[in-house]
């Protein structure tokens, strides 16, 4: 089974993020995306982030995430 979980970009560094999921710290490449930049949110799978998500988006699969997690 594959997963792509929603991140915020923290930190830029090139092609490198620092990326918060939830609060836990990652660095994934997002060399795949067009322009990244700090406070974007990302889709990222594998290590690569592979899209951007508007914050209505994200907002979005927090409540669902929390709704069916609790």
């Amino acid at each position: 089974m594959c997963l792509a979980v929603p991140a915020k970009i923290v930190e830029l560094n090139g092609t490198t993020a620092t990326i918060s999921v939830e609060g836990a710290l990652r660095e994934v490449d997002v060399s795949l995306i067009e322009e990244p930049r700090l406070g974007d949110y990302v889709l990222v799978h594998a290590g690569f982030a592979i899209t951007k998500w508007e914050e209505s988006e994200y907002q979005e699969w927090k409540e669902i995430h929390e709704a069916v997690t609790q």
